[in-house]
């Protein structure tokens, strides 16, 4: 049987080494970091035991935005920057739950990427108990960089991840203060969901977030290991 439209754009990520990344799922992780859960007003844990289960939302494949002009979204006069470390799955999860111990091997690489929220639609949301996925999953709301391969990369805990606005430090945190680390949120991811090859998980962000405007230049990076630049242009008529 022929299509009946056009087949859809399938995302992709440039990989430093050569080739392509298709994207199929991006899952994200909330209040990884103690200091943003409190800048939110939510409660951080005190200690390991208290984690308890970590927040989990989506955006679609398509919000991924490789360009370097990032569009001012509409709806919105609240646009904030969440800058995070990324992580590309190169292989499916056997059935089940992943353990711990295994979910290391799914990680294909890294990237760095900014989770673009709609700051005023999510408090509303929040304000009157609503889902808030206009927030979160609307076009270009997820600028990345190319992928790191994890080899090349290595070990990750005292890697710092930043963010710069127009040259001025807005985001910076050690990726060892995360709550979750990255096997422990793929073993909870996996619970819920098969993940796959081709999923992507924005695993969170340190605290610093804030409002960005038409003309703002960011630079997220890992070190130097990872750097991605983008600058917010005018909205789209």
């Amino acid at each position: 049987m022929s299509d009946l439209i056009p087949a859809p754009h399938v995302p992709r990520l440039a990989v430093r080494g050569g080739g392509s990344f298709p994207v199929r799922r991006i899952y994200c992780v909330g209040r990884n970091y103690a200091d943003h859960a409190r800048e939110m007003g939510a409660e951080a844990p005190a200690s390991t035991e208290a984690r308890g289960t970590p927040v989990f939302f989506m955006k679609p494949a398509d919000a991924v935005a490789t360009e370097r002009g990032v569009p001012y979204p509409p709806g919105t006069g609240e646009l904030h920057h969440e800058v995070e470390l990324v992580v590309a799955i190169g292989a499916d999860a056997p059935d089940g739950v992943l353990p711990v111990e295994r979910a290391g091997g799914l990680v294909f690489g890294y990237a760095v990427g900014l989770d673009l929220t709609r700051r005023d639609l999510q408090a509303e949301a929040k304000r009157k108990g609503l889902p808030w996925d206009t927030a979160k999953g609307f076009d270009h709301s997820a600028p990345l960089s190319r992928l790191v391969p994890a080899a090349e990369l290595g070990e990750l805990g005292e890697r710092t991840l930043a963010l710069e606005v127009n040259g001025e430090m807005r985001q910076r945190s050690r990726l060892d203060a995360m709550v979750w680390s990255v096997p422990e949120i793929l073993h909870e991811l996996s619970k819920l969901y098969a993940l796959r090859a081709g999923d992507l998980v924005f695993m969170g962000t340190p605290a610093g977030v804030a409002a960005l405007r038409p003309g703002d230049r960011c630079r997220a990076s890992l070190d130097d290991a990872i750097v991605h630049e983008c600058e917010i242009t005018a909205p789209r008529a």
